[in-house]
């Protein structure tokens, strides 16, 4: 049975026409933008570039700082940082769920050790009390 379902974002499937037409680009623009580090598509056993969704949306993403000015250096600086943005993002969200389960961690400890502890105080002073 032959699936129809549309290739994961990263699955390279696309040759350079189609990439070419889907982004709304000459393929030499992106041949052009390999050559200088924007995009680093697949290649076949052959050789030949294969393209995935999501280098279709760098693509569109380098168009769109282009048609905002930024030169082609300008724009690869903007891609590097925009990377940078999300690997701190990522980093910084696995930091607040390791500080979130050892907050977690404090409290299940000071309910298990030092309420009983508060609770047998309490205790203690009753029965002094005369």
């Amino acid at each position: 049975m032959i699936s129809m379902d549309r290739p994961l974002p990263d699955q390279a499937v696309y040759v350079i026409s189609v990439a070419a037409e889907l982004s709304g680009m000459h393929p030499q623009t992106l041949r052009i933008y390999e050559r200088r580090g924007l995009l680093d598509p697949a290649r076949t056993a052959g050789g030949n570039r294969r393209y995935s969704d999501t280098d279709i949306a760098m693509l569109r993403r380098i168009a769109e700082l282009t048609a905002h000015g930024l030169n082609l250096a300008g724009v690869k600086r903007v891609l590097e940082l925009e990377a940078e943005v999300f690997r701190l993002a990522s980093e910084l969200d696995m930091a607040r769920a390791e500080v979130g389960a050892a907050v977690a961690e404090v409290h299940r400890t000071y309910r298990r050790d030092l309420v009983p502890l508060h609770q047998s105080v309490t205790l203690f002073r009753r029965e002094k009390l005369p």
